[in-house]
């Protein structure tokens, strides 16, 4: 059956991504849309749309029932899940197809079987494909640490924990089965060998109805934060060719031992010894399948609507690999605190083009980033011949991108592309473990100047201000906006974001009205406008391109990006807290309150108190010091704004601080 109207059960980038398939294929789309998303780029770029009542993924996204009446009000013909939200949920296929829909992923029968990641590693230990021994935790010894706990259903890392202690196995089980539970509707968690800087390794197939199975090389997704992919590659480097061909063999195997159609992604964790483990079958199109797009030369979404339409694969085989990709997740979060999401106006995103660069994304400038979904923001893809030029040419995209909104983790990602281990492939899911105090110290760059380059355009534009150009008349005298004396040193003082670092710039504005630094050796103002600034520092030129918006002004230099706020001359009383506040961090949901916490009660410093949900992630709000709860604001079920007040631990001054290590989270 052909498929004329497709409508995408999705959102954001993998929706905008399924689309422009569909518009180079002649397919009509339909998207759906919550509240929240009503002026979503995904919305916009469709044919037609259909609301969802509510905000929530649980009232919009996840409502099978609704999405498949949006289809029919459509006059959808197919439905294609995307990936997260219900792309792994047999129900939702299996009322699709009941709808008279085609639906475009594997059969019912096979989501179902790879569902459980218990059964499905019965399943594939009955096919030959390589596994971890399951351990049970009733009679877990301290040889069997450290052990991983997982859940049995769903992904993304939730309800995963890391056990190295018999005596926190308890505890852990329980808070691994209790965020399970909360995320998949299914406790059921299982714990096997945690295997020491493994790397996770896939190997995406593609399979039709006519018995031809393409195993599409490898992927390396070990860089992961939270259990989340942050960098991924193919080839996965590193590997010979035995173990390539192993990987390729268990992944077709693993593919027909459940009668498999269209795209998935067989995952496996490889030992530092080299030795393969099959981690889960993931039954949808994965994240990071523009890499293996690059090298193949295939368009993954085009083939799974060719095989939902019943057509054969192209051919038996699959086309040859060409060179190497690089795919970086540029997330509206904060590394440095904790991977805290961050939400807001996202004013610009501008990432270069050229040869062998692709973005995919749900966004554009002038959206906003909220607070429901996940805080991806795009996908930068490089393609090039071998591996360091697919790298270098990433991280100098991402370097130049221009991204003025939340904080990023985009300078992250540029260093993590240029570290050493990354460069030499020494590539283990402990990545960020062991290198994120580096990554996220502060940088080489020069803030400094970009702050004073950012006040020398706002004095310009302050004196534009004051004195516009009358038509066809001179152009306009540039004296300082707000000073009698323009010629007098002026002050102006910034604070980076998002490290808090002030920075003060001194400047005087001469009588020439083009405004020079003061006190300033070795700095030279070449050009100077409201939106650009030219200096020459030490003998070497540098531009700086200057973008405003509010209180905040953006710096993007050639080698570095800045953002400033700007601080007024004195501070105002009114936005002092009392010591011992405990702001929420992003807005959020509160789930769940440390047990018997109360005002009066006695906490310890990093003591986990209060469990915020925000942006498909947990976060858990710390004592800051030994003391008293005077104040508890918080409970369970509340959504709380960006610095709402959740509590106040007033210190005891002889308490001793007993130091408690952050515990892991999850996503």
């Amino acid at each position: 059956m052909a498929i004329t109207t497709l409508l995408v059960a999705n959102r954001g980038e993998i929706a905008c991504r399924i689309f422009r398939t569909c518009r180079d294929l002649g397919i009509t789309t339909v998207a759906v849309y919550s509240d929240a998303d009503a002026d979503a780029l995904h919305v916009r770029e469709a044919d037609l749309a259909v609301r969802l009542p509510g905000a929530a993924p649980a009232d919009t996204y996840l409502r099978g029932d609704l999405v498949v009446a949006a289809a029919r009000a459509a006059g959808a013909d197919a439905v294609h899940p995307g990936y997260g939200f219900l792309s792994e949920n047999a129900a939702f296929a299996a009322a699709v197809q009941d709808a008279g829909l085609v639906w475009v992923g594997p059969p019912v029968k096979a989501i179902e079987l790879m569902a459980s990641k218990t059964r499905a590693k019965e399943l594939m230990a009955g096919a030959g494909v390589p596994l971890l021994a399951p351990v049970d935790p009733a009679t877990a010894g301290p040889g069997d640490l450290p052990l991983l706990l997982k859940a049995a259903a769903g992904g993304g890392g939730r309800g995963m924990r890391i056990v190295r202690e018999l005596d926190a196995l308890p505890q852990e089980l329980l808070a691994a089965a209790a965020e399970a539970a909360s995320a998949f509707g299914d406790g059921e968690v299982f714990a096997e060998p945690y295997v020491e800087r493994g790397r996770h390794v896939e190997v995406q197939v593609m399979a039709d109805a006519h018995d031809t199975v393409w195993a599409l090389g490898t992927r390396d997704c070990s860089l992961q934060r939270r259990h989340q992919k942050v960098i991924e590659e193919a080839p996965a480097p590193g590997l010979d060719d035995a173990l390539r061909t192993r990987l390729n063999e268990a992944a077709v195997a693993a593919s027909r031992a459940v009668d498999y159609r269209g795209a998935g992604t067989v995952e496996f964790l490889v030992s530092a010894e080299g030795r393969p483990y099959f981690l889960e079958m993931n039954t949808r199109l994965q994240v990071e399948h523009p890499v293996t797009e690059a090298v193949f030369g295939l368009d993954l979404v085009a083939l799974q609507l060719r095989v939902a339409e019943g057509e054969p694969l192209p051919s038996p085989e699959p086309p040859q690999p060409s060179g190497h990709a690089v795919e970086a997740r540029l997330y509206a979060e904060d590394p440095a605190r904790d991977w805290q999401p961050q939400t807001g106006a996202l004013f610009t995103l501008e990432v270069p083009e050229g040869p062998g660069l692709r973005l995919d994304t749900g966004y554009t400038g002038g959206d906003t980033i909220g607070v429901h979904y996940d805080p991806m923001i795009a996908k930068v893809i490089a393609h090039a011949p071998t591996r360091t030029e697919a790298v270098r040419l990433l991280a100098r995209a991402l370097e130049r991108a221009r991204i003025h909104g939340p904080v990023t983790n985009r300078d992250l990602l540029v260093r993590s592309l240029r570290h050493p281990d990354f460069a030499a492939a020494r590539l283990d899911t402990g990545f960020y473990d062991r290198h994120l105090a580096d990554l996220t110290a502060p940088g080489v760059g020069d803030p400094a100047t970009a702050a004073l380059a950012a006040t020398l355009a706002e004095a310009v534009r302050g004196a534009e201000t004051v004195r516009p150009a009358r038509p066809g008349g001179p152009a306009p005298a540039r004296f300082g906006a707000w000073r009698n004396v323009p010629s007098q040193p002026q002050r102006k003082r910034y604070r980076s974001e998002p490290d808090g670092t002030e920075h003060e710039v001194t400047y005087r504005t001469p009588r020439t009205g083009v405004p020079e630094p003061h006190e300033t050796p070795g700095t030279r103002v070449l050009t100077a406008t409201p939106d650009r600034v030219t200096l020459e520092v030490d003998g070497l030129t540098r531009h700086f391109a200057i973008t405003p918006h509010a209180d905040r002004v953006h710096v993007d230099a050639t080698d570095a990006s800045y953002t400033f706020t700007a601080l007024p001359r004195f501070t105002d009383p009114a936005t002092h807290t009392a010591p011992g506040s405990l702001l929420a961090p992003m807005p959020g949901t509160v789930v769940r309150l440390a047990e018997g916490l109360a005002a009066g009660v006695t906490v310890e410093a990093g003591q986990p108190l209060i469990w915020l949900e925000a942006m498909k992630m947990e976060h858990r709000i710390l004592a800051p010091a030994s003391g008293t709860v005077t104040a508890l604001h918080a409970a369970p079920g509340h959504q709380v704004e960006v610095g709402a007040l959740l509590a106040v631990v007033q210190e005891d001054p002889a308490a001793t601080p007993v130091p408690v290590p952050v515990p892991e989270e999850t996503v």
